[in-house]
């Protein structure tokens, strides 16, 4: 209907008709309109239909029986639960209608002559009298249920919501997931993970997920050779393997399991003779004082692993000039490791050979045996004690003693490195649970399987099993005819232990939908490391809410551990969707107050299956069950809530935190981060805080804020980091330094340098990361300010 329709209908019943039209048109196929149909297209239709009726008004039973009629075609749409009265419809300033009375041939065509006058008897005014009493009952009853089905306010609804997650959270049991768990471990004995992704996908299929499927990706492993690497002293001629068994000459079967096949994936293979020179955790400070004291060309470093990401330590030692790698675990850091081989990644994500892009068909894939020119090999501490002639009485006594070669002496040994590289297939399993009014809005949530080839033990069947009570928790209201607001996706990775090769190449796959759409990842990489502190590592937009929820689940239990909530580099899957999608984060796990206690990145070390008896730390399995609870509280919170609880604020603060303590001077810093506060604040009590009330949430509006909610992490990607940092800057070394990584790193590089460009980059990178974010929000303030005034 355009503004010129010179043939109108010269009746106004007809209009009503083509109204009621318009109306039924804009209730269109329910199938369609939850997942095309967008908020404010459905905005736009109430706005249209509420104008087109009250210029189309004229009193009568007729107009009653078109209101009634459109009362009862909203009350069997599937959106009939909407809550309706929330939205505001904007009023249009000048009608159709209005307008076409200002055109000059408007009187012609569509003024009424007037009406007759008649006398009107006592029957006649009784008639009327009647009808106007029956009319008034029927609005009275009309308005009270209507106002009945609506929830008054926003506290009555929080509670509602509260209480539906509660019930669904309330058939999550220990003791189904610890039969789940058994059941899985019992899969992966054979060297194929197809049976294990199987297993996972009827298992998800038959709880009702829907459209579960594999995907696969042929990347680029690299596996142990046919024989175990070796280790030999040349003083005395004694050979060893990784682990500190003497060389045997017996023939020994291919495993990737064995307790011999320690090695580093992607390291360069090849021969070494040459002096052991101890790095200890090779830091800057370390490496210049060796440089100092020895020439290291091409030398073997005896480096411990722990405190830095390993890329970046092995990225300073190939600088250096070192030709190898002896890399161990101290025992005074994780004692129960002494006499364990294991084995390290030096992948930073994805497949080697399509950096940057899937590993699909089609694609050109590099030749990328190795991805360091250092021969890099994993040896148990025990080894180590060997090679440095520890002492016995030193070995036995009670303190615990770093281990460390003298100074004085000299150590000379020959380190052999066999590995293989090979195309295989990986597959990740994903399945869905759409969403009721923003199903394209994704919320992922990750575990890992085992992948063949590779050291697991048995933390992936331990985060399969929660995952797959969730979604039985789930599924179970879902077909009660519940759904969430926005689409839930839920993800098995596989070949995490080469690099998170299965996360990385699906995300690659899938950049440019995520980009826009993915709101949050939940990561359920290793939830139950231990059994004395709950630890949680999540963004700064959610700290808050995973605060509350800690807080609310410990004083429902009665007993609370202590929680430690900070935002650290995470060593899983989660790494793709924080460093190149900027995506909020969050992952719960019990850990051992010592372990945190100690050097961070011990964890980049990977144990071979036995290493690990989840059973011992969580033999009820009620850890399991809380860490489902906690982390199904928050996944809904994220995916039905109609405002997505994430913290401007936070972030803002967390900025400020990050310039304050023992660094560089960066004065340059200091206001832009002053005026990130400032509009984020702005922000926070001016559209975050009418947002919570029902009367004031607008669908368009809605939308607009969450839209702004889920990117606000992405202006905080810089473009260059150092090799093992995080190039999402929000995200922390560990939790004691609070300061910038990346900050922190330059800084320690100009010191050994007489130039401070490395510095003056670096400072460069947090700036703009600042800048960007504080006219974000600024810009996000004026397209809501234009919206206001332009519906005034």
């Amino acid at each position: 209907m355009g503004e010129n329709e010179a043939s109108l209908p010269n009746t106004a019943l007809q209009g009503k008709k083509m109204a009621y039209q318009k109306v039924n048109a804009d209730q269109r196929a329910p199938g369609h309109s939850h997942y095309l149909d967008s908020d404010d297209l459905q905005a736009t239709a109430l706005d249209l239909e509420w104008d087109m009726e009250k210029e189309l008004e004229e009193p009568g039973f007729e107009q009653f029986q078109l209101d009634r009629a459109e009362n009862q075609n909203l009350e069997n749409s599937e959106t009939a639960d909407l809550n309706l009265d929330s939205i505001q419809p904007a009023t249009s300033p000048k009608g159709r209608f209005q307008r076409l009375q200002e055109e000059s041939d408007y009187v012609t065509h569509y003024t009424r002559s007037a009406p007759k006058s008649k006398p009107c008897n006592f029957c006649c005014l009784l008639k009327i009298f009647c009808t106007a009493i029956i009319l008034f009952i029927f609005g009275i009853l009309i308005g009270y249920y209507a106002h009945k089905k609506c929830p008054s306010n926003a506290t009555s609804s929080g509670k509602l919501d509260l209480q539906l997650y509660q019930e669904i959270l309330k058939t999550i049991q220990a003791e189904d997931i610890k039969k789940s768990f058994r059941n899985l471990v019992q899969l992966y004995k054979s060297e194929d993970d197809m049976e294990i992704s199987k297993k996972i996908k009827t298992q998800w299929t038959s709880l009702g997920l829907e459209d579960v499927q594999f995907v696969n990706y042929s990347v680029l492993l690299n596996l142990p050779g046919p024989s175990p690497s070796s280790v030999t002293l040349r003083s005395s001629g004694q050979c060893f393997h990784p682990n500190g068994q003497p060389c045997s000459q017996e023939a020994r079967k291919h495993s990737s399991q064995d307790p011999l096949y320690s090695y580093a994936a992607y390291s360069a293979k090849g021969t070494l003779e040459a002096e052991v020179i101890d790095v200890s955790y090779g830091n800057a400070d370390d490496l210049k004082r060796i440089k100092e004291m020895k020439n290291v060309t091409n030398q073997i470093a005896l480096l411990k692993l722990g405190k830095l990401p390993l890329l970046y330590k092995l990225s300073l030692l190939e600088k250096a000039g070192f030709g190898g790698v002896l890399l161990y675990i101290d025992p005074c850091d994780l004692p129960k490791t002494a006499n364990l081989s294991f084995m390290v990644s030096l992948n930073p994500g994805g497949d080697p050979s399509t950096p940057g892009y899937p590993s699909v068909d089609g694609n050109f894939r590099q030749n990328r045996s190795n991805l360091t020119p250092l021969l890099v090999q994993p040896i148990s501490a025990s080894l180590v004690a060997k090679l440095i002639s520890l002492r016995e009485d030193r070995a036995s006594s009670g303190a615990c003693t770093p281990l460390e070669l003298p100074s004085n002496e000299k150590r000379i040994v020959n380190m052999q490195i066999q590995t293989v590289t090979e195309f295989k297939t990986i597959t990740n399993v994903v399945g869905y649970l759409k969403g009721l009014t923003s199903p394209d809005r994704y919320i992922i949530v990750g575990s890992h399987h085992h992948t063949a080839y590779s050291f697991n033990s048995q933390e992936w069947a331990s985060s399969t099993a929660i995952i797959t009570a969730f979604i039985r928790a789930l599924m179970l209201r879902v077909k009660r005819g519940w759904r969430p607001d926005r689409t839930i996706v839920f993800c098995s990775w596989g070949g995490t232990a080469f690099g998170n090769t299965g996360s990385y190449e699906w995300g690659e796959d899938f950049k440019k939908v995520l980009q826009r759409n993915l709101v949050a990842y939940v990561s359920l990489h290793s939830p139950v490391r231990g059994n004395s502190s709950l630890y949680s590592v999540t963004s700064p937009s959610l700290q808050q809410l995973v605060a509350e929820k800690n807080n609310f689940n410990c004083s429902r239990r009665g007993q609370c551990p202590e929680t430690n909530i900070s935002s650290v580099q995470m060593q899983d899957d989660a790494n793709y969707f924080i460093n190149h999608l900027g995506v909020p984060t969050v992952r719960f796990a019990y850990e051992d107050i010592k372990a945190l206690e100690g050097p961070s990145f011990l964890s980049e070390a990977l144990f071979p299956k036995h290493a690990t008896k989840i059973e011992e730390m969580d033999p009820f399995f009620n850890l399991h069950e809380t860490i489902t609870k906690l982390l199904g509280e928050v996944i809904l919170q994220i995916a039905d809530g109609p405002i997505l609880p994430f913290n401007a604020l936070d972030i803002a603060l967390e900025v400020q935190n990050s310039l304050k303590g023992d660094q560089p001077d960066t004065p340059q810093l200091l206001a832009p981060a002053s005026r990130l506060r400032e509009s984020a604040e702005l922000f926070q009590s001016d559209e975050m805080r009418p947002a919570n009330d029902p009367e004031e949430r607008a669908p368009v509006r809605v939308r607009m804020l969450n839209d702004i909610l889920q990117d606000m992490e992405k202006s905080f990607l810089v473009q260059h980091a150092p090799p093992g940092f995080y190039r999402n800057i929000l995200y922390h070394l560990d939790g004691k330094t609070s300061q910038f990584s990346i900050l922190l790193e330059a800084w320690e590089h100009c010191k050994s340098l007489a130039s401070n460009e490395t510095l003056q980059e670096a400072v460069s990178e947090v700036l703009n990361s600042i800048s960007a974010a504080q006219l974000y929000f600024k810009a996000g303030l004026d397209v809501f300010e234009s919206v206001l005034v332009g519906k005034n």
